[in-house]
């Protein structure tokens, strides 16, 4: 696809008992504001039966909202404020050296972004539990998305995995390849803005556009610490029942 990046098939990776998790059934991406008309048909080739964005509507009014796809069911769940980090946001697209110095470097990027994740696991569980509980409840094929499709899509994703049994190893593994030059989200900066997109500019925002294991792992360590393990998380978190569990192992796995 053209207008829609960091797309990919989940299916493949190995789940604990033996079995894979089956291909054409769980997709991840950016969001799908800038699908082409070609992108639109290959989408619907998927058979896709939800597709779930994760943006705020600070991200649907700046980026606009996903296509339209025949027949597929668009659901919205934001997983962060709107108004979360709009200053922020705002420096990172309008600031100059100065400002991004003083707001990202010396680890400050990474740290803020490590802290969005553990905070999905930790202030976030109703909503994750309402996706985990529809893919449950079998609508699948699922798409998967919030704006560059590592972070809210990222987690997420990754919280699928873990309910279906699939090693830490393997979801950092998929998780990575959002890093690859033709998945990366577009940073955006104004193109007046004191330093603009300069070799400088780009190392500190770096940390907030690219996909680092140790974010993904704040998330797992949240999971441990907030509630206990993956098990309970599913469970007393998310709502996921032993039943739906194993619903979604039979849908989402294959031997």
């Amino acid at each position: 696809m053209t207008g829609v990046r960091n797309f990919r098939d989940v299916g493949g990776l190995p789940a604990a008992d033996g079995r894979r998790v089956r291909r054409g059934v769980l997709f991840r991406s950016g969001h799908l504001a800038g699908a082409t008309a070609q992108d639109a048909v290959f989408l619907s080739s998927l058979g896709l039966h939800t597709v779930f964005d994760f943006r705020n509507a600070a991200d649907r009014k700046l980026d606009g909202p996903d296509i339209e796809l025949p027949g597929v069911r668009n659901v919205n769940i934001p997983l962060n404020d709107p108004a979360e980090g709009a200053e922020f946001w705002k420096l990172v697209r309008h600031g100059d050296v100065d400002q991004l110095r003083s707001i990202l470097a010396d680890g400050k990027a990474g740290d803020r972004m490590a802290d969005s994740y553990r905070r999905i696991v930790v202030e976030r569980s109703a909503e994750m539990g309402r996706v985990l509980r529809t893919v449950a409840d079998g609508s699948v094929p699922v798409l998967v998305h919030c704006a560059a499709g590592k972070d809210r899509a990222g987690v997420t994703t990754a919280v699928i995995l873990l309910a279906l049994g699939v090693g830490h190893e393997a979801i950092e593994e998929d998780y990575l390849k959002s890093n690859a030059a033709h998945r990366r989200y577009r940073v955006r900066r104004d193109e007046n803005a004191d330093g603009g997109r300069s070799a400088e500019v780009l190392e500190l925002l770096g940390p907030l556009f690219g996909a680092h294991a140790e974010y993904l792992r704040t998330a797992f360590t949240a999971i441990e610490e907030h509630w206990g393990g993956t098990d309970r998380y599913l469970s007393e978190g998310l709502g996921l029942t032993p039943g739906a569990r194993e619903s979604m192992r039979a849908r989402l796995l294959t031997v």
